[in-house]
C-alpha cells in the first residue's frame, strides 16, 4: 500500500481575494484575466490596495490537493513556505483541510511566504498578481522518497519551470513516483508558462502519464490550432485532457476518447475553476473511473467551485458525483 494517493508538487502560495472593477484594474495597471509574476514591492503595494481582504491558501495544485482531501483521498503536498504568519496559516489550514504539509516551514532566510494578489472582477474573471517568494526556493532537497516514492499519483505544477531548483524538484519527484509503480501528470498552468518552457513541456508530453491543459495551452504548445495540437498531443502522450473555457471537454487515451459536454453557467468568481476540474479529473483517475467519468466528475467540481468566493469547494463533492450516478 502506498502512502498517498495523490501527492501534488507546486508554489505555495496564499491567496488573497478581494473584488474590483475594470477601470481599478486599468488603474493599477493590472492584466486582465492572466496571472503575472511581480516583485516584492509591487506584491506590497496591490496588497495595501486591495478592500475587503479573504485570505486562504493556495497555489494552483494545493487547490487541486484541497478538492481531492474533499472526496476523501489521501493526500500530501510538497512545497515551501517561510516560517512567518502567512507560512504558519498556510501549513496549518492545509493540515485542517486533510493534506499532509510534508515540509515543515522554514525558519531563516530572507524571503516571506509566498502570497497572490487575486481581482475578481463583476464578470468573475480573476486577475491574479503573485510573489513568489521563499516558494522560488523550492529544490530537489524538499522532495523525500517518502512522500514521491509512496504517491500512486503524483500532481506537477508547470510553473514550477520557472525556476532551475523547481525544475530540479519537480524532475525528482517524477522518477521517484515511477520507479516505484506510480503515475506521475502535469497541469500546463497557463500559456505564457508554456510558451517559456516549450521544449521541456513537449518532451514530458511524452515521458509522463496524464497531461492537463486548456485549449490555449495545448495551442501554445504544439503552435498550431487545436485539432491539430490535439491529435499530435495522443500520440505523444498517456492521457491528454483539454478544457474549453465553457464548452466540451476533450479526453484521449490510447485509441479512448471521450468529449465530455459542459453545462455553461455564469460564475461568481472563476478562480480555481482549473483546478477543482483537475481534483474531480484526479479522483476518477486516481479510482480507475473511466475517461468519460473522469471527465464528468471534473466538469462538476469546476462548476461547484466557480459558483461563490474562492478557489476550494464548499460543498461536498463526493455527494454532488452520487447525485449524478458517476460513484
Amino acid at each position: 500500500m502506498k502512502n498517498y494517493q495523490v501527492v501534488g508538487i507546486g508554489n505555495a502560495v496564499v491567496d488573497v481575494l478581494s473584488q474590483a472593477d475594470d477601470s481599478f484594474l486599468d488603474l493599477m495597471g493590472i492584466q486582465k484575466g492572466i496571472m503575472q509574476l511581480v516583485e516584492r514591492e509591487r506584491g506590497e503595494m496591490l496588497y495595501g490596495a486591495m478592500t475587503n481582504r479573504v485570505q486562504a491558501p493556495g497555489g494552483s495544485v494545493a487547490n487541486t490537493l484541497a478538492g481531492l482531501g474533499n472526496l476523501g483521498l489521501k493526500t500530501g503536498f510538497i512545497g515551501r513556505v517561510h516560517d512567518d504568519a502567512l507560512g504558519r496559516f498556510y501549513a496549518d489550514s492545509m493540515a485542517a483541510g486533510g493534506t499532509d504539509f510534508v515540509n515543515d516551514p522554514v525558519a531563516g532566510g530572507e524571503l516571506p511566504t509566498s502570497r497572490s494578489m487575486i481581482f475578481v472582477s463583476p464578470d468573475g474573471e480573476r486577475s491574479m498578481n503573485t510573489y513568489l517568494g521563499i516558494s522560488s526556493e523550492l529544490g530537489s532537497e524538499d522532495v523525500s522518497d517518502d512522500v514521491a516514492g509512496q504517491a500512486e499519483v503524483l500532481f506537477l505544477e508547470g510553473y514550477l519551470y520557472d525556476k532551475p531548483k523547481g525544475k530540479e524538484a519537480f524532475e525528482r519527484a517524477a522518477k521517484l513516483c515511477r520507479d516505484a509503480g506510480g503515475k506521475a501528470g502535469i497541469a500546463l498552468s497557463d500559456p505564457f508558462c508554456v510558451e517559456r518552457h516549450r521544449d521541456d513541456f513537449r518532451r514530458l508530453v511524452k515521458d509522463l502519464d496524464y497531461v492537463i491543459g486548456n485549449q490555449h495551452e495545448w495551442e501554445s504548445l504544439y503552435q498550431t490550432d487545436l485539432s491539430s495540437a490535439l491529435e499530435q498531443a495522443a500520440q505523444d502522450a498517456g492521457t491528454i485532457v483539454c478544457t474549453r473555457s465553457g464548452h466540451d471537454v476533450v479526453l484521449v487515451r490510447g485509441e479512448e476518447e471521450a468529449v465530455v459536454p459542459v453545462t455553461e453557467i455564469t460564475p461568481v468568481d472563476a478562480t480555481g475553476a482549473g483546478d477543482q476540474f483537475a481534483a474531480g479529473f484526479l479522483y476518477g483517475y486516481a479510482t480507475g473511473a473511466s475517461l468519460d467519468v473522469a471527465g464528468r466528475m471534473g466538469c462538476i467540481a469546476a462548476a461547484e467551485v466557480i459558483s461563490h468566493m474562492g478557489a476550494r469547494p464548499e460543498a461536498d463533492l463526493q455527494a454532488l458525483f452520487r447525485s449524478e450516478g458517476l460513484i
